[in-house]
């Protein structure tokens, strides 16, 4: 019987993790299906992928695009696909470890347990809980998340999260084709109109650890889309109705 919850996990160049990353999610007790959008990675990931998929059956997906695309446009591609598959709990992840894979199974049960329609897995609801980054990496991601919070008011700390389970219905409630961001600034986009729309929102604590194998993906222009882009994103919501909670 096919899982209830789907791992989705966007990559570009990621062949040094996404083996290890994929076998130890495998392991997980719950049995989650992993979906990897790959944006046509040049070092061979999605190969290894393909390799995996025979290894578990029915248990790894894989959509190949045609170029780096952008990470909101690769979970809107793997939401959509989630949605019409029928899966339950729909989660995002990145490759790398920085998100622990022991933690995906806290995400799910504050969700499918405590009742809670988005679960995010907080580096900030408890302190400052990251390893290994640059000390003026940790200051620009900390304060551009207080910013966030301040600026839209909504109730959460981590507010650029990427580590995340989504009940399905509040992905079938937002419109997925109106979410504008296409970078790392998609995740702000996500957790404000979730609770623009009246969503139960859970933070859950976990300690992130920068990626020790392979390239990061980060630049300061990430940084800017989120602190310039978020305060359009809130005036814009003063003029737009957002969907109610489809019950």
């Amino acid at each position: 019987m096919r899982s209830d919850s789907v791992i989705i996990i966007p990559t570009y160049n990621e062949k040094e993790n996404i083996e290890r990353m994929i076998h130890t999610l495998m392991q997980l007790e719950h049995g989650f299906d992993v979906l990897i959008v790959d944006d046509a990675s040049p070092d061979g990931t999605a190969a290894i992928v393909k390799g995996l998929m025979n290894t578990y059956l029915g248990r790894v997906y894989i959509i190949e695009r045609s170029g780096k695309l952008g990470l909101g446009t690769a979970y809107i591609t793997g939401f959509k696909w989630a949605l019409k598959k029928g899966y339950d709990y729909i989660f995002e992840m990145d490759a790398d470890f920085s998100h622990n894979p022991d933690d995906v199974p806290l995400l799910y049960s504050a969700c499918a347990d405590q009742g809670f329609d988005l679960s995010i897995g907080s580096r900030y609801v408890s302190g400052v809980n990251v390893v290994n980054w640059p000390m003026g990496r940790v200051l620009m991601s900390y304060f551009a998340s207080k910013y966030v919070r301040f600026i839209t008011r909504i109730p959460v700390y981590d507010t650029t999260a990427g580590f995340n389970c989504y009940r399905r219905k509040v992905l079938e409630t937002m419109d997925l084709d109106a979410i504008r961001f296409k970078g790392y600034a998609f995740q702000i986009e996500m957790k404000f109109t979730a609770h623009m729309c009246g969503f139960k929102i859970k933070e859950v604590p976990v300690i992130f650890v920068n990626r020790v194998l392979g390239t990061s993906k980060m630049s300061g222009g990430i940084f800017s889309e989120a602190l310039f882009g978020v305060i359009k994103m809130k005036v814009g919501s003063w003029f737009r109705k957002y969907p109610k909670i489809n019950n």
